[in-house]
């Protein structure tokens, strides 16, 4: 075991796992941060995706000691007291949700997408939320929730 301090939702938390813990299970059993899910853990169906400073990143594919010094956001972080995150409401709006697993995924996804660009064209909305698998097949939804907050100015 290793002690690891590790900056998630604008916090620092310390923690001690293995360091080749993957970082979904820090954030899930160290953290109590649930929003984040576990899917297939082979980086391939994005429930797991966190956003690390601007770019999602499957948290089922890096361990803990290769998040150590990164600004980590979980679906929790988007957030806050006062209100719901800009693609929060969009989400709800256009009824994005179904089952509801890969939401999370989604959600932090398109929040990395507009934070590189928050003029993102249907093709690059396409492009980048077609690699976190929805068995509900709500993509376009997602694409319609996204431009709605990009037309806005972005997810901030």
């Amino acid at each position: 075991m290793a002690k690891f301090s590790l900056q998630i939702n604008g916090q620092t938390h310390h923690v001690e796992a293995e360091p080749d813990t993957p970082l979904v299970w820090v954030l899930r059993e160290n953290l109590n941060l649930r929003g984040t899910k576990f899917g297939c853990g082979i980086n391939e169906c994005g429930a797991c995706t966190v956003k690390m400073g601007n770019d999602a990143v499957r948290s089922c594919d890096i361990t803990v000691a290769n998040s150590v010094g990164e600004e980590i956001t979980t679906v929790e972080g988007l957030h806050n007291e006062q209100k719901d995150h800009p693609l929060q409401v969009a989400w709800m709006q256009h009824k994005v949700p179904q089952c509801g697993y890969c939401q999370p995924g989604m959600l932090m996804t398109a929040d990395a997408l507009l934070s590189r660009n928050n003029h993102p064209s249907e093709k690059e909305i396409d492009s980048e939320m077609s690699d976190v698998l929805c068995r509900c097949g709500t993509y376009p939804r997602v694409r319609q929730a996204v431009l709605q907050v990009a037309k806005k100015g972005g997810s901030k």
